[in-house]
Formats: structure tokens, sequence, C-alpha cells
């Protein structure tokens, strides 16, 4: 049996591209890593395998914790991971979840070309940074009272369509069609509000960006018609998430378990996965008010790809819809779903909590979830890389309900940490030698951000996705590159 050793603990592989942690002791299930040796060897750099393996010892999980191909150390559950606890004898874990809740990412695509948009690269990059809010603290595209704050936690994409900063067709093609069911806003926090309430329509800081790409491979052309594809074209690809409401709601039931639960955070070997126990009155509030942020984060996605309808009709002179600037999908990243998903070889199920932190749902062709515009060819899954590398769009494979509860990687995943990378590298070099090299146009808040987003802060995302290709989890289907980009 080929064994790989990390910092004291040992993966035994069960097929290509598979490793396992073995059960033992209080673990309650083994752990899985799925990577090539190459990405493992990255992986032992920080304290991911020692999270994923703690993961196990959460009440109600089921099958594997499983960690993806991009895995990085995170706060007590590892970015990458996938977990199904049980809805009913489990648990539900915020720090599982993660801060920035619903953090995403959606494509818009457009019918340019390359060669329609060169020449105006840097007029893009600066009307864009120019009227799309980025960086720490507030600001955002609308302001919001108390009762507008509520619905948006409430409707999701809904209230955007009705208030005019959406067309029926974004619904369409946005997971759970920008809305989750069972957000309650009144489990929110009035601090969680307050910090969001003018937040609404913006990037924020960090690795969230918005970037122009260029579309240079499409690898399947059946799926790569289906998603509206062709090579030369040029996308629009933005990520972020709930901002400081998120943020402070994750925080507050963090708090809240602390106070309630200790009994359960003691058993556990790092209290950073806190947890509720299911059917607990805290498990409840805490699901309304994580699908009430979820639906807050589409909504914030939703205005900023507004706004930037608005900035290219000005830039080419030309209404967005002559443009064809339509969402491709919206799919979340830090969620946990109720999901029903078999757990045993008989096809048995069970309904589980399924925490995807850094991870992203990859549902197959004709699961009943994918849009129907998507359902004969599964899912589409963005996958982002760095600044310097590009991106990629997969379809669920066909594997992913068997291997990974329906999900696959989220991007490239960071290999230092920002402390690391502003110590490494000059903001203004990295800027200038993206345009210089590689005609990529980049704009942000300051050099440091710039500089904790370098290319080489992160792992090659070609691997991540090769080996996310080969498990037949996520499916290549396009691959793209930046033209410009602006961060927080």
């Amino acid at each position: 049996m080929t064994t790989f050793d990390a910092n004291g603990i040992t993966l035994e592989r069960v097929r290509e591209y598979v490793w396992e942690i073995p059960r033992e002791g209080d673990m309650r299930v083994p752990a899985r890593v799925l990577a090539s040796e190459a990405l493992l060897e990255e992986i032992e750099d920080d304290k991911t395998l020692e999270q994923i393996k703690n993961t196990t010892h959460l009440p109600g999980i089921t099958n594997y914790a499983i960690c993806m191909p991009d895995g990085h150390q995170g706060y007590g559950f590892p970015v990458g991971g996938v977990g199904a606890l049980d809805a009913e004898n489990g648990c539900i874990s915020p720090g599982a979840v993660g801060y920035d809740i619903n953090c995403g990412v959606r494509m818009m695509r457009t019918n340019l070309t390359y060669d329609e948009v060169q020449g105006h690269e840097e007029e893009l990059v600066d009307s864009l940074f120019a009227n799309i809010p980025s960086g720490l603290g507030g600001g955002g595209i609308v302001e919001a009272g108390v009762d507008t704050i509520d619905e948006i936690l409430a409707r999701g994409v809904d209230w955007a369509l009705e208030n005019g900063h959406a067309v029926e067709d974004d619904l369409l093609h946005c997971e759970d069609e920008g809305m989750r069911e069972g957000a309650d806003p009144d489990k929110v926090s009035q601090k969680a509000k307050d910090r969001g309430k003018n937040q609404i329509g913006s990037l924020g800081s960090g690795n969230h960006f918005l970037e122009v790409q260029r579309v240079t491979d499409v690898f399947d052309s059946a799926v790569g018609d289906a998603y509206g594809l062709a090579e030369d074209q040029i996308v629009v690809l933005i990520h972020c998430g709930s901002r400081g409401l998120g943020h402070q709601t994750c925080n507050d039931y963090l708090r809240k378990i602390e106070q309630q639960h200790k009994g359960l955070l003691d058993q556990l070997p790092d209290k950073e996965l806190a947890a509720a126990p299911a059917g607990s009155q805290l498990a409840e509030d805490y699901y309304g008010a994580m699908n009430a942020a979820i639906n807050f984060a589409w909504v914030n996605r939703q205005l900023i790809m507004h706004r930037t309808r608005q900035v290219f009709e000005r830039v080419f002179d030309r209404s967005w819809e002559e443009m064809e600037m339509e969402l491709l999908y919206d799919v979340a990243h830090n969620i946990a779903k109720k999901e029903t998903h078999a757990v045993n070889d008989e096809g048995d199920e069970r309904e589980l909590y399924v925490h995807r932190k850094g991870a992203t749902r990859a549902f197959p062709a004709g699961h009943p979830e994918v849009p129907k515009a998507y359902r004969d060819v599964g899912q589409p899954v963005i996958i982002p890389g760095s600044m310097g590398a590009g991106s990629y769009v997969l379809r669920g494979g066909e594997n992913s309900m068997d291997l990974t509860f329906g999900s696959t990687a989220h991007g490239a995943g960071r290999l230092m940490s920002r402390t690391q990378a502003k110590n490494e590298f000059w903001g203004g070099d990295v800027q200038q030698d993206l345009e210089d090299q590689q005609a990529i146009y980049v704009k942000a808040q300051s050099g440091a951000t710039i500089a904790e987003e370098a290319p080489g802060v992160y792992k090659d995302v070609d691997e991540v996705v090769r080996v996310s290709d080969e498990l037949g989890i996520g499916d290549k289907v396009a691959r793209t590159f930046p033209v410009c980009n602006i961060k927080g």
C-alpha cells in the first residue's frame, strides 16, 4: 500500500488521487484528501491535514471528512473542506461554514470578443474601479434602511428584481434562484445588519475581486455551447461574499455556542469547530441566520453585476442587452445546506447538513437542482485562479455524488499567508509585471492588496482542476485568462 507521511499523520492511497487518514481514537469516520502527490506536498506545509482529521470528531459526520485538491489551512475547518453532518442526530457548525458566509463567484458572459476590448483595457479598469465600491469598511451601491435590509435577507435576488437591479433571467441562472428558503432576518443581530446595510453592492477586500477575462480554450464543445461559451469571448468573473454582515453573524453564533453548548465544544479537539446540536434552538437559529446572510451575498454580487453592465455600456457605447451580458451562473462556496444524499452502498438516504467551506457544489447532469438550462449537461462550476494564471469553468461530474456529496474545489488554494506574501512581493512590481509581461491591467486600493494576491501566492490551478477532472467530480469545460482586474 502506498502511503504519504506528513507532520505525524499517515495517509493511505485508496486509489489514484484519493488518500485516506484511517479512523483511529475518537475519530467518527476516516478523513479523505483528494490530491496528487504534488498537491499533497504543498498541503503538508500547514495544518490542513490536522484540521481535516479534527473535523472527523464532529457529531453526526457521515462517511468521510473530505479535503478538496485546493485545500489549505483555515479557521478550525480547512478551506477546501466538505463535511456532511446528520441533520437529525448530528450538528451544524458555523466554523465549518466560515466567517464569509456565501463567499462565492458568478460569471457573466458577453458577445464581445477580445479584439473588441483591446485598446479599452485602461479605460475599463479605471471605470470599474471608480464605480464599484471596494476595500475595507463601508460604501456600497445602495444603502438600506431597516425594512430594506430585512427584505434583502428574506428574499435575496427577488428583492433586486423588484427594485430594478436584476432581470428574471438572472434569478434562473443563480444557485437556488438567488433565494435560500428558511432565511430568518430576525435571527440576524442588529449589529450584523448595521455592518451590512451600507455595504450592499461592494467587493470588500482580501482575495475578493472583479475580473474581465477572455475565453482561451473550450475543452468540451457541447457543454461549452450549452453554457454559451466560445474561444476569444469576453466574460466577467465576480468573487465576493456577505461582507461585514456575514462575518458578524458567524461571530455572534460562535459566541452563543461557547455559552450554550460548552459540553459539545469540550468534546472537540479544536474549539474553532464550534457546533450546535441538530434540533437545538441554536442550530435552528443559526440555520435561519446563515440562510439570510446567503441571500445578502447573492444580492451583493447581483448589484455589482448590474453596475458592471452599466460601466460596459458607457465604455463600449452599447446597451448591455446588445452586448448580451447575461449571467452564466452564480454558485456559493461557504455554506451549509440541508440536502438528501445516499449514505451507503444500499442507497439508503439521509438528510444532511452538507458543509462546503471553500468548496463548490458540483451536481451532475440530470440532478433536479441544476437549472433547467443546464440540466442535460450538469451544473456550471467556476474555479478562479490567481490574477496571473487564469480560471476555469467546469461542470458537475458524474462521480461527485458518490465521492464528495456533490462537491469539488473552489479555486487554486493559497500557498502563502497574506503576511508572508507581503514580505515576499512588492505590489507595485507585481502590478507592473502583470501589465508588461501578460497585458493584464490591475487596480486595487493599495499595493499591499496586490502583493497579498500575487500569482506566486497560489497553488497551480491547472493541477487542482486536472485532479478534479480525473476524479470525475468536476469536468473541464473552458479556461479563461485575465484582461483586467479590480481588488479591494
